[in-house]
């Protein structure tokens, strides 16, 4: 029992990514897929861009995901250094946050 009610509080971790941390991608429009290990609330979460100037630009979430998946597409990424900055509500309340960088090819 207590290792159920230490599970059911804990925040909601990356297990995968698309781009994986420091991949390098070859398109200018890429798509971008965070899956979590527990279910996220798609509505209150939020993905944002960081360009290679500082630049930040709201990323629109995809509705047709899987309740553990955070995705949107980044298009026109000119050559450099990227992050993907999420913010995700788990649906146990608990809100996580972090940083995904990837590099576009020359």
């Amino acid at each position: 029992m207590a290792v159920a009610a230490f599970l059911a509080q804990a925040h909601a971790i990356i297990v995968s990514s698309q781009p994986a941390a420091g991949a390098v991608v070859q398109q200018k429009d890429t798509a971008i897929e965070l899956r979590f290990n527990s279910r996220i609330d798609h509505h209150r979460s939020r993905l944002f861009l960081i360009r290679p100037d500082g630049t930040r630009s709201d990323l629109i979430i995809l509705d047709e995901t899987r309740p553990d998946i955070v995705a949107a597409r980044a298009s026109g990424l000119a050559p450099g250094s990227y992050r993907v900055r999420w913010q995700v509500l788990s649906i146990d309340g608990h809100i996580t946050r972090g940083d995904i960088p990837f590099s576009v090819a020359q």
